[in-house]
C-alpha cells in the first residue's frame, strides 16, 4: 500500500532538511523525483546522487517559487523528463523573522509570496500532468494556529497556507487529487538556525514534548509518504501536526 514504483514526485526545497529527507523517502518506496532548489545547488545535487543510487530517476530543477516563470519552467522539465506528475510537495519556505510591528512591505510580500502564495501557481501549472490523479500536500508549522516570538510574517503565511489547501481539496478531489497538509512542530533544521534564540527553542520543546524528543525531518517525511499512498485515498483537506504531542498541551 505504501508502495509509488513509477510516480513521479515533485518536492519544492528538496535539497536539504525536511524536503530533502521527503524525497528520499518518497525515493525509497519507488517513485522517482523532481528535487527543486534556488541557491543551494550542491546540496540538491548530492540529494540527487542519493536518490538515484535507490533505482530511481531524479531531475534537479533551479527555481524560485516566488516566480511565476520560474514555475512555469519547473513544469515544463517535468513534462519533459517524465510526461506526468503524481506527487507536489509544496516544501520551500522562506520569510522575514521580526517582530510584526517591525515588518515592511517587502517583507510581507517575500514571505507570502514564497510560503502561501506559490501553491496556487504549482498546483495550477500541476494539475494537467495528473491525468490519473494525485497528490498535493502543503508543509506547514505550528506558527499558522500559534503566537510565536518573531514569527509573525511567517505565521501569517502558513496559515494562509492551510486555508488555500482546505479550498483546494475540495475542488481537486472531483478529480482524484487529495490535498492535505504537514504541519511540522519545532525540527532542528538549517532555517531553525536563523531564529535569535534557537537553543532555547530546542530546549523547551524538548522538555515540553509528550514523545520526549524533537521531531525529526523523517518524522515528517513518513507523515508525507502515507499521505501519499493508498491507505490516505479518503484523507482530504487535513492538517495534520507532527510534533510529538507538543501542540496538544495548554
Amino acid at each position: 500500500m505504501l508502495d509509488l514504483q513509477g510516480k513521479v514526485a515533485l518536492v519544492t526545497g528538496s535539497s536539504r532538511g525536511i524536503g530533502k529527507a521527503i524525497a528520499l523517502s518518497l525515493a525509497e518506496n519507488g517513485a522517482n523525483l523532481v528535487v527543486n532548489y534556488f541557491r543551494h545547488r550542491q546540496e540538491a545535487e548530492n540529494t540527487a546522487k542519493s536518490i538515484r543510487s535507490k533505482g530511481v530517476r531524479c531531475l534537479t530543477v533551479k527555481a524560485n517559487v516566488a516566480d511565476d516563470e520560474d514555475i512555469k519552467n519547473i513544469f515544463e522539465q517535468v513534462k519533459n523528463e517524465y510526461g506526468r506528475l503524481d506527487v507536489l510537495i509544496s516544501n520551500a519556505a522562506s520569510g522575514v523573522l521580526k517582530p510584526a510591528l517591525e515588518l515592511t512591505e517587502k517583507h510581507w510580500q517575500w514571505t507570502m509570496n514564497i510560503n502561501a502564495r506559490a501553491l496556487l501557481p504549482l498546483v495550477q501549472h500541476a494539475i494537467p500532468l495528473m491525468q490519473n490523479g494525485g497528490r498535493v500536500i502543503a508543509v506547514s508549522s505550528l506558527g499558522a494556529v500559534r503566537a510565536i516570538e518573531n514569527y509573525a510574517a511567517v505565521g501569517a503565511s502558513k496559515a494562509a497556507l492551510e486555508s488555500l489547501v482546505r479550498h483546494l481539496a475540495v475542488e481537486l478531489a472531483p478529480l482524484g487529487i487529495n490535498a492535505n497538509v504537514v504541519s511540522a512542530g519545532a525540527v532542528d533544521t538549517e532555517a531553525l538556525k536563523h531564529f535569535p534564540a534557537r537553543e532555547s527553542i530546542l530546549d523547551n520543546t524538548r522538555q515540553r514534548t509528550p514523545a520526549g524528543r524533537l521531531t525529526t525531518p523523517e518524522d515528517v517525511a513518513n507523515v508525507v509518504l502515507l499521505l501519499c499512498s493508498d491507505l490516505a485515498s479518503m484523507i482530504h483537506g487535513q492538517t495534520i501536526v507532527v510534533d510529538g504531542g507538543y501542540s496538544i498541551l495548554a
